[in-house]
């Protein structure tokens, strides 16, 4: 899954990564997920994240994914412009 961020308070990219970097760290500690910053690298004001998640069944993954989604729609300081998800599927 990935979303693509707004923070339109930062002046800075240090000012952006100040504002994301807890929302990185919560998706990793609280749901044990992958997480990382993957596009807009240098824009001051646009992030863009991606999560990985990788469970037993497809009910459970979506849990996750639906949990994450709040957790990043409910950071302060942060817009949520948009979300997509891709799916990858294990070949017996």
């Amino acid at each position: 899954m990935t979303f693509d961020l707004h923070v339109p308070t930062s002046r800075s990219l240090k000012a952006k990564r100040a504002a994301i970097r807890p929302v990185l760290d919560g998706l990793r500690h609280r749901f044990r997920i992958s997480v990382a910053e993957v596009d807009h690298l240098d824009q001051w004001q646009r992030a863009e994240i991606a999560v990985a998640v990788v469970a037993g069944t497809d009910g459970r993954v979506q849990e996750l994914l639906d949990a994450a989604e709040r957790f990043v729609a409910g950071a302060p300081d942060i817009e949520l412009l948009a979300t997509s998800v891709a799916w990858l599927e294990a070949s017996e």
